[in-house]
């Protein structure tokens, strides 16, 4: 079941099944909003960074209220995790947004990202020259959308496997893009930390911002 946010700021939400659920959250509030809500837990000395940290953790709560903010612990790879993994999760910041997806039965991962030419300037770090033909060559703004697309469906893989140590170019092979029209589409992947897993992410396009998310 699909739910599109008819109000601000929660910008957009997704019901994926009935353990896992998506959403973007738009910040447009300030700290004493989240702070009366949730716990900073750590300190964030970076004011932007400090209110994108606490709408990620607010909307963990928003899309599933009985959320254990008060449990999350930080891995040595600053995965953040539950410890009896009554729920697995995945957050993402960007600029004035925060993603989050949350499962009771699944392992998932999730990244947002805004297009733009930062991410056109890592491609040989990210992508094999196999993956380089996979983008849309026939104009600037359509390789830099279908980049992004590439380098936020292997954050969300890189999320979802959550150990660290894995090399973006040598363990996360993106097969082929599917655009099932111009908002929407899937990745199918192939991770080869340890042999070949086939992996299928989904990805939801706007204006000057992609999301895409694994829920495995």
């Amino acid at each position: 079941m699909l739910i599109a946010a008819c109000f601000m700021p929660l910008f957009y939400s997704q019901t994926i099944d009935e353990h896992t659920r998506l959403g973007i959250w738009k910040i447009e509030e300030d700290e004493s909003f989240f702070l009366d809500k949730v716990p900073l837990i750590r300190s964030i000395s970076h004011p932007h960074k400090r209110l994108q940290h606490l709408a990620g953790r607010f909307l963990l709560q928003y899309l599933f209220p009985d959320f254990p903010l008060m449990l999350i612990q930080v891995a040595d790879t600053r995965k953040p995790f539950l410890p009896q993994e009554s729920h697995h999760f995945s957050i993402s910041h960007c600029g004035s947004f925060a993603a989050a997806i949350v499962s009771t039965e699944k392992r998932v991962g999730i990244d947002i990202e805004e297009p733009g030419q930062r991410i056109l300037a890592i491609v040989p770090k990210f992508l094999s020259e196999r993956e380089r033909g996979l983008t849309l060559p026939h104009a600037t703004d359509q390789l830099m959308l279908t980049a992004t697309i590439l380098w936020s469906a292997k954050e969300a893989m890189f999320k979802w496997y959550s150990l660290g140590e894995v090399d973006f170019r040598k363990h996360l092979q993106v097969e082929a893009i599917d655009f099932k029209n111009s908002e929407s589409g899937s990745v199918l992947a192939d991770f080869r930390k340890y042999g070949h897993q086939s992996l299928s992410l989904s990805f939801q396009l706007w204006p000057n911002l992609v999301l895409c998310w694994i829920s495995v």
